[in-house]
């Protein structure tokens, strides 16, 4: 069984439980997309996600970047860590248009992932952005 279908059977009653935040959460990547989110409070497009990462793993101005740093971060995003925020239902993502917005329980466990984003020392360039 995938990890992705593990985490949409760990629901109960359309909010994650925690093992599942947990997990959802134990890649970087996919704190830097559910701190953006929360932060902006908005939809945000595929654009937005994949500079907010470039920029948080390399450091540099985003023209400085490679082509194909970009291409890697477009493609890890829709085909692993958007995937995988969506079968926790933590995001609605419309391929068609390439956005992505919080989900509309994302409230309720607004407190369980705040706490763990705040406690990641890595996200702190994130929220000075």
């Amino acid at each position: 069984m995938s990890d992705i279908s593990m985490s949409a059977e760990k629901m109960s009653d359309g909010v994650p439980d925690y093992d599942t935040i947990l997990d959802v959460c134990s890649d970087r990547q996919r704190r830097v997309i559910l701190a953006k989110l929360l932060e902006q409070d908005r939809s945000l497009t595929m654009r937005d996600l994949m500079h907010a990462i470039a920029k948080h793993n390399h450091h540099a101005p985003l023209e400085e970047l490679a082509s194909e740093v970009m291409e890697r971060i477009q493609i890890s995003l829709h085909h692993i860590h958007l995937q995988k925020l969506q079968a926790a239902e933590l995001i609605e993502y419309d391929t068609d248009r390439q956005l992505v917005e919080p989900a509309e329980m994302i409230d309720e466990i607004h407190p369980t992932l705040a706490a763990i984003l705040d406690a990641d020392p890595a996200l702190d360039s994130l929220r000075r952005q």
